[in-house]
């Protein structure tokens, strides 16, 4: 078994049975050597946490962080004022029952 054995992926029956047979020969609870079953388990966790061959960079989390200055008042507006027409179109699916003792908020409006 070697480092490039074990990927990101999930593991084969052929990938779980060498890992098994790792632990059950270098176990130092049944008598294996504790210091080459640290070694191996090193080796493994390094393998599994490279990423796979083939896989494309993806730098998107390491990048630096980047302050966007605040738009200009008049982009605000005009954007709050599109947020709330699109809001205002939207049809409600189901309107809810005002609360006993709670006036209702639009006493104007048909109920089913």
């Amino acid at each position: 078994m070697t480092d490039g054995d074990f990927g990101p992926e999930a593991w084969t029956r052929e990938e779980r049975a060498a890992y098994r047979a790792f632990v059950r020969d270098h176990h130092p609870d049944r008598g294996g050597d504790p210091e080459a079953f640290v070694e191996g388990l090193a080796r493994l966790r390094a393998a599994r946490a490279a990423p796979a061959p083939g896989t494309p960079d993806d730098r998107r989390y390491d990048a630096p962080v980047e302050i966007v200055p605040d738009l200009p008042l008049a982009v605000r507006i005009v954007v709050a004022a599109i947020r709330t027409a699109r809001a205002r179109a939207r049809t409600r699916v189901d309107r809810p029952t005002p609360h006993p003792g709670r006036p209702d908020p639009d006493p104007g409006a048909e109920r089913e």
